[in-house]
């Protein structure tokens, strides 16, 4: 895995969304009456893989907010991943850096969140030492703050939504012909570890990586897109955002031993979740074109390679 890889795909220009114009023009009003005043200028969000309508809107003299929406009919589950962030954000104890979250309308159809506008970009890739140093350290307080989950914080068990992603490398061995790789029945048995290895009780993002995170301007690291929050161990979003740290070339083993949240996990339970991931990522990326983002399978692809190479690492696989 090299840098070259990475920069194959535009992080930071991913995603294919709707424009200012492009909002029904009730709502484009509904959000300008919310807003109090007249948008003037728009800076559309080009990182991440949906087609949710999410920008950075300039109104009145010089205000800022940063908005996000979708609709039933075109985006249907991301509407919902909306309603689900609308739902959850108010709740995240104050130890979370989360943008908060200003109003949301639902009407017509759509889904409308309106967040503080944080002044920050999400990191770069490959990443660079001191963000990812800055990210890694902003991850303890927050874990703290959601250990165990805040009891007005309602969000299902990792385990319930996560079974259906996993699995991959078992129904892969079920139909495995005589002279398969074997490397398949080996994954499979780490895969059934998994879901075990997610239990706990903190509250978890569950969707931890880059495009996920901004680093505002004065430094500050904050956590954005709160859609799958789950309760769940508080190492999993620790391993998650070190996947693209280990195909970035990172010494991931040593950047997780060292963090508070990785430091005395099980480390089966480490090579359980990575097969398991892995697993998801490499079905996900063979399920054809997206039309949210042309970049998705690519960076699923991408993904799983950098989660196998790690693993493989770990078990000692050669070839």
């Amino acid at each position: 895995m090299t840098e070259a890889d990475a920069r194959a795909i535009p992080y930071g220009a991913t995603a294919l969304r709707p424009h200012w114009p492009d909002l029904p023009e009730p709502i484009r009003a509904r959000i300008e009456e919310r807003l109090g005043d007249v948008v003037v200028a728009v800076a559309s969000q080009g990182s991440g893989f949906t087609h949710g309508f999410a920008s950075r809107l300039v109104y009145g003299r010089g205000r800022r907010a940063f908005v996000k929406a979708a609709s039933d009919a075109t985006g249907p589950v991301i509407a919902d991943c909306y309603r689900a962030e609308a739902r959850v954000v108010p709740t995240l104890p104050a130890g979370v850096p989360a943008p908060a979250l200003r109003w949301t309308i639902e009407e017509s159809g759509w889904v409308v969140l309106c967040f503080e506008d944080v002044p920050g970009r999400p990191p770069r890739r490959p990443w660079e030492p001191s963000e990812l140093t800055a990210v890694l350290t902003a991850l303890t307080p927050m874990s703290e703050a959601l250990t165990p989950g805040p009891p007005a914080l309602v969000v299902p068990d990792a385990r319930d939504w996560l079974a259906a992603d996993f699995g991959y490398w078992r129904d892969l061995a079920d139909s495995a012909e005589p002279g398969d790789s074997e490397r398949i029945a080996d994954l499979a048995v780490l895969e059934a570890a998994a879901l075990d290895a997610i239990a706990g009780t903190s509250v978890i993002h569950c969707d931890l990586r880059d495009d996920n995170v901004i680093v505002g301007d004065d430094g500050k690291v904050w956590v954005c897109d709160w859609n799958w929050p789950s309760r769940g161990a508080p190492w999993v979003d620790l391993l998650t955002l070190l996947l693209s740290a280990a195909g970035d070339g990172y010494d991931a083993d040593a950047l997780f031993a060292a963090h508070p949240l990785g430091a005395d996990v099980d480390p089966d339970a480490v090579d359980a979740v990575l097969a398991a991931l892995c697993g998801y990522f490499v079905r996900s990326a063979r399920s054809g074109p997206d039309a949210a983002s042309p970049h998705l399978r690519n960076h699923q692809s991408w993904y799983a390679e950098a989660t196998m190479s790690w693993l493989a690492r770990r078990q000692g696989w050669h070839g």
